[in-house]
């Protein structure tokens, strides 16, 4: 999917609040991690993740096998924290109109 930069704005606005609600440890991505992750956007929709590695291309490598793997699609990234969008069959979050 892919976000005009008005929609990105209005998500970055309403993930501001959030909290991170996965947090990857020292075993880095693995198959529990992606089924949360995933879990969480099928329940929320947008979503924050806390990808904790020093290693920026590691960091970099790890952010686009979870956009890869849950067909999700990246919003903002600001140090170790990823936000996470993927439309449900709800359309819980409101999205403005493409152009």
């Amino acid at each position: 999917m892919n976000l005009t930069t008005k929609q990105k704005q209005h998500l970055k606005g309403l993930a501001h609040n959030l909290k991170p609600v996965v947090m990857l440890g020292a075993n880095g991505l693995t198959e529990g991690v992606l089924a949360e992750i995933d879990n969480a956007l099928a329940h929320h929709e947008l979503i924050k993740v806390k990808v904790a590695s020093t290693d920026r291309e590691l960091k970099n490598a790890i952010v686009d096998a979870i956009v890869r793997e849950t067909q999700s699609t990246k919003v903002q990234l600001i140090g170790h924290v990823l936000v996470l969008f993927r439309q449900s069959e709800e359309m819980k979050v409101a999205l403005p109109r493409a152009k």
